[in-house]
């Protein structure tokens, strides 16, 4: 493992429970590099395999009010088995659940950007993208408790 800069770590209060970010990714290499790449970061990562099991992890914030169970940020595939991450962000985009949301797509072309901003989404990465860009995505867009 590479040495990492002091200042790439998230700056937390010890004190404080580290932010929860959801990942949705059915690509299992680039998912695996992902939540292991932001758990270094210091954030407290969720992994979804595809569409219904993040949905399934939303479920208790969506529809049942479970807020202590809310992620402060969710990066999910826009194409996935099952439930698309477009799906999803629809679904948080109605139900006024105001998560951020990183879309990363492998079909980044304009009607995709247009939309996934549309629906409330922070930032859209197109695939290959810079792990470092979307760490600092990442540390940018994520809600302090």
């Amino acid at each position: 493992m590479g040495h990492m800069p002091a200042d790439s770590k998230v700056a937390t209060d010890p004190k404080a429970e580290p932010k929860r970010l959801l990942l949705a990714e059915d690509d299992e290499a680039l998912r695996t590099l992902l939540a292991e790449t932001l758990r270094r970061d210091g954030y407290d990562v969720i992994e979804a395999r595809h569409g219904m099991q993040l949905l399934e992890v939303l479920e208790p914030v969506m529809f049942e009010g479970q807020l202590e169970e809310r992620p402060d940020l969710i990066i999910s595939d826009y194409h996935m088995p099952g439930c698309t991450g477009m799906s999803i962000l629809a679904g948080l985009h109605s139900s006024g659940l105001n998560i951020p949301f990183i879309v990363i797509t492998a079909f980044g072309d304009e009607a995709t950007h247009t939309k996934a901003r549309h629906l409330g989404a922070v930032a859209v990465f197109d695939k290959p993208f810079d792990l470092d860009d979307l760490r600092t995505a990442v540390l940018n867009f994520i809600r302090p408790h």
